[in-house]
């Protein structure tokens, strides 16, 4: 019987003390999904100046308008042959990434008129930069690359 108490006595103290442990998990999400589109807003910038052939530079993103999972605002960008790139650009955030395009219309010394520009990518956002493929159409031929924006 004292072998039985003893027993019961232990096991009360087992649950006594297992009650006062408690078992949390915490979780947190620190990429741009957990803050949303909202961690896009403002003045980007790449840093490279000097376009391939095939190429451009010199990306100015400026988001100024979100909406849940979409962002939009105004770009610019230099092209082979000193070609000046202005437009609208519009994203969706799927994650980490955003499915982006943007068109608009590009200049250069030389052109009679303005053309026609349109460029799509997916961009990968990072901790403090974007990373931008892009590929296109512009009035002088078909560009690619890819860019690496960082806040202004």
């Amino acid at each position: 019987m004292k072998r039985l108490a003893q027993l019961v006595l232990c096991a009360a103290v087992a649950a006594s003390a297992a009650a006062c442990i408690g078992f949390e998990r915490k979780s947190t999400v620190t990429g741009p999904s957990a803050a949303g589109v909202g961690t896009l807003m403002g003045s980007w910038t790449s840093s490279s100046l000097i376009p391939t052939p095939s190429s451009c530079t010199d990306f100015k993103w400026n988001v100024t308008e979100q909406t849940g999972n979409t962002a939009r605002g105004s770009f610019s960008a230099t092209c082979a042959n000193d070609l000046k790139l202005t437009g609208t650009a519009q994203g969706t955030l799927n994650g980490s990434t955003i499915d982006w395009s943007a068109d608009g219309v590009a200049n250069a010394a030389g052109l009679n008129a303005n053309c026609n520009i349109s460029l799509r990518g997916t961009a990968e956002i990072g901790v403090t930069t974007v990373r931008v493929p892009y590929s296109g159409d512009t009035c002088l031929g078909k560009v690619s690359g890819v860019e690496i924006l960082s806040r202004r």
